[in-house]
């Protein structure tokens, strides 16, 4: 089989590119040739394809001139990004396409060519972007659902997107154009959701999809090191508003605990100004970590928090310490109860709540025989989420979805 992938980094960004290099990965380890489309970036990994990819777009750094209006005309339509796609399909031939993030810097304007190629197309939702104009529902230091049937221009008046009238109202006006189209519902042919929480949510906004279907984000599951646990808790990921992490500092100072912070993000300098200004002296930020560094750090940490403060989706970094046979202290939101049996594979708190999470932290530091075996727990629960039990269950989509087309 002869399948296409596509999202719109080739480069370690974020979780979705994770799943994204592992599912190119395991689907060539099963004899099956992986075609990939994705945007040129100066990180990118190489790729024979590259000469295909789309040109570069910061959204960053968008100036409000004419080649910046040139720019964010992308986040509607791109027509080089169907002029590129129609030579590489035409060239390479593919049986499906697989799409993961496309919004913004590719767009789904690339949709319309497969399916006049009679390609069947399947999509990864990794956040909610067919729902809100801002992906993570979360602005303003809070969950936001104002967008809820379609009220897109909530998101404008209320300066969603980066705090911004003008990127709101950009990615309001996006979402209106792509529902007037039904770019997504016309042009996919099943949507994956790796969390039952995000398919609750699209029945709940009434999102007229073909079909979704539940398929947890997968890990490989590696031989790790045999790390001796250590006397620290550990989070590690984006250091970003919505991550929660400045909750994590209230609910650890004082304490006597040890908190590794391993990341870094928009909210790097504003987290070590908070710890210094409040004397929260049980705490160090270690940087960014990947590879071996990271494995090391988490086998060694008592457990790992996620204090997320809006929907994570299926998050990886629980499966990942899972795999480490580390327990997980994470928020009762979006899909993480999905992935935490409260009491058993770690703890779940209340979201917002400094206390909770503060005596969950306690409980687990305080008592190192109850970590380890909450982590062991982890450990038979994660060898549900396989790269195996994930391709058998993604090559009957693939192969039910070739034969409709056929």
């Amino acid at each position: 089989m002869k399948v296409l992938l596509i999202n719109k980094f080739y480069f370690l960004k974020g979780g979705a590119e994770k799943q994204f290099f592992d599912l190119k990965e395991m689907l060539e380890r099963h004899g099956h040739q992986v075609v990939v489309f994705s945007m040129q970036h100066e990180n990118n990994l190489p790729s024979p394809y590259s000469k295909y990819f789309v040109s570069k777009v910061d959204f960053e750094k968008v100036r409000w001139d004419w080649q910046g209006l040139r720019t964010a005309a992308r986040m509607f339509y791109s027509f080089e990004a169907r002029r590129k796609l129609g030579r590489l399909i035409k060239e390479e031939r593919p049986d499906i396409c697989h799409i993961h993030n496309i919004y913004h810097q590719i767009s789904p304007s690339i949709l319309s060519v497969l399916k006049r190629r009679n390609i069947p197309v399947v999509q990864t939702l990794h956040d909610y972007k067919l729902l809100c104009p801002h992906y993570s529902m979360y602005s303003h230091g809070q969950i936001c659902e104002r967008s809820k049937g379609y009220n897109y221009f909530a998101c404008a008046f209320h300066r969603c997107v980066k705090n911004s009238y003008v990127a709101s109202f950009l990615a309001a006006f996006e979402m209106y154009f792509h529902k007037m189209l039904r770019i997504y519902e016309d042009n996919v042919d099943l949507f994956i959701s790796p969390s039952q929480f995000l398919i609750k949510k699209v029945r709940e906004w009434d999102l007229p999809v073909i079909e979704i279907n539940h398929l947890a984000n997968f890990i490989k599951l590696e031989n790790h090191p045999a790390y001796e646990t250590g006397d620290y808790l550990l989070y590690y990921g984006r250091l970003s508003e919505e991550k929660g992490v400045s909750l994590l500092l209230d609910a650890v100072k004082d304490l006597p605990v040890k908190l590794k912070i391993v990341g870094s993000g928009p909210e790097e300098k504003l987290l070590k100004e908070k710890a210094k200004k409040e004397n929260i002296s049980n705490v160090e930020f270690s940087g960014f970590a990947t590879g071996s560094e990271l494995g090391r750090l988490i086998g060694e940490s008592r457990a790992t928090v996620l204090p997320a403060q809006w929907y994570e989706n299926c998050p990886l970094v629980i499966l990942e310490a899972y795999s480490y046979k580390k327990p997980v202290i994470g928020t009762r939101l979006g899909g993480i109860p999905e992935l935490i049996r409260d009491g058993e594979t770690g703890f779940l708190v209340e979201a917002g709540s400094v206390e909770d999470l503060r005596r969950k932290i306690e409980l687990m530091y305080l008592d190192k025989n109850q970590a380890l075996k909450m982590g062991e727990a982890g450990y038979k629960f994660v060898q549900r989420f396989s790269p195996e039990i994930y391709y058998q269950k993604l090559m009957r989509y693939y192969e039910i979805l070739i034969s409709e087309k056929k």
